[in-house]
């Protein structure tokens, strides 16, 4: 198990060596991760902030999500895109999942999608977490997502 705060402070010393500027915007996590990294060493120089767009009328109206299904590649690939534009980040992790106990747009529990703009390239893939236990899938997808900024930055 990953501890948050060591990979907030990781994110924090890879940003700040390569000069990068870095966002997020959330669902599932609700700003869970917004706090790791606002709270992580020296954030003032490199995190641009991040967007909660915990409803689906707040993703498609805000952030232009496609009309359809909110726990998908095209939305988190959408949220990803706008929000680096909107928060001139050069590194925006976006992140929508159902975090169970019950399925959500036709996806079992523990279904994340996760997508990862990079100066303008953006990647997006799905995770399976164990779905039983929502608090479990928070602390999967807050991990993953921390990881992921690292693993883009070269850690």
């Amino acid at each position: 198990m990953a501890d948050p705060e060591e990979l907030a402070e990781s994110v924090s010393k890879a940003a700040s060596r390569d000069g990068r500027r870095v966002a997020v915007v959330e669902s599932l996590t609700g700003g869970l991760v917004c706090s790791d990294l606002a709270a992580s060493p020296g954030s003032s120089e490199w995190f641009r902030g991040g967007v909660v767009a915990y409803d689906r009328t707040t993703k498609h109206g805000a952030l232009g999500v496609p009309d359809g299904p909110v726990v998908s590649e095209p939305a988190v690939r959408t949220m990803a895109e706008k929000a680096a534009g909107m928060l001139g980040a050069d590194l925006t992790l976006a992140v929508s999942g159902a975090g169970g106990p019950e399925p959500q747009d036709d996806q079992p529990p523990g279904t994340v999608w996760f997508a990862v703009d990079d100066r303008g390239e953006t990647r997006a893939w799905v995770e399976e977490f164990p779905g039983d236990d929502p608090q479990e899938v928070l602390r999967c997808t807050r991990e993953r997502s921390l990881q992921a900024l690292l693993d883009h930055l070269g850690s």
